[in-house]
């Protein structure tokens, strides 16, 4: 899950998490956050397949934003240092 600047939440699935929010961040990756960057990594979660993974996507793009929110706060960020 990405934080745009302008505060919004992107939810969104990969195989390969540093070039995707690499190409995010050099706007070429989606068009919601091409308007809204930079994207900061937020919240991930690695599944093992990719339908998993979308079934994942789905159910994170129903909730709510307080819900992502929490989410978010109980997350470990030290888990992204080495995408950074």
């Amino acid at each position: 899950m990405l934080r745009c600047r302008d505060g919004s939440l992107y939810s969104g699935w990969t195989n390969d998490l540093k070039k995707r929010l690499k190409a995010h961040n050099e706007g070429c990756a989606s068009r919601y956050t091409r308007s809204r960057l930079p994207a900061e990594l937020v919240y991930f979660e690695a599944l093992p397949t990719r339908e998993a993974a979308m079934r994942r996507e789905c159910a994170l793009k129903r909730l709510t934003r307080s819900a992502k929110l929490a989410l978010i706060e109980g997350w470990e960020p030290d888990a992204a240092e080495s995408l950074r």
